[in-house]
């Protein structure tokens, strides 16, 4: 856990230089960690860090300024809803913690980068999902935890979001 947070420290100094940005994607950061090996052991993402994240997320964008309040609004509406909508439909395949770390993503990355991060986690959580049946460590029907393969997605979304966004529109032809 110290070497992850610790090497996401160091990419996040070199990608983003000293100054309140860092300090607010450096917070991110360590809730990420925190959530996603909590995630992993106990398959839950506790109400009290969303609730701090909520806070952190809150503070640091009206110390940035980063980010315009409508970015704000739909970076966490959209994943919210969207995840929202993929529990009813699958009768509780998605946890209620999920659902609020998609909301309180929002107040970091906002639009569209929290839609870039939750593609990510889905294809990233896809591909964790098809190699651990493919090794038989899980069974079709085993939960996995989802806060990791977000957390990644987050930070992936952090480093090369709109790059890859970017990418994307050009190749799509938009």
């Amino acid at each position: 856990m110290e070497l992850i947070t610790g090497l996401l420290f160091i990419a996040l100094y070199y990608s983003l230089g000293l100054n309140l940005i860092l300090l607010k994607y450096l917070l991110l950061a360590c809730f990420l960690v925190v959530i996603s090996f909590i995630d992993l052991e106990h398959y839950i993402i506790p109400n009290e860090l969303v609730i701090a994240m909520l806070g952190t997320g809150i503070v640091m964008g009206l110390l940035t300024r980063e980010l315009g309040l409508l970015s704000v609004l739909l970076g966490m509406l959209v994943p919210f809803a969207a995840l929202t909508a993929l529990a009813l439909i699958s009768s509780g395949g998605m946890g209620g913690g999920d659902i609020k770390l998609a909301g309180v993503t929002g107040l970091f990355l906002g639009w569209p980068q929290s839609i870039v991060a939750l593609i990510l986690s889905f294809f990233i959580a896809g591909i964790a999902g098809l190699i651990m049946l493919a090794l038989k460590a899980k069974k079709r029907k085993d939960p996995i935890p989802f806060g990791p393969y977000y957390a990644a997605g987050i930070m992936i979304s952090v480093f090369w979001g709109k790059t890859l966004l970017e990418l994307y529109l050009a190749y799509a032809g938009f």
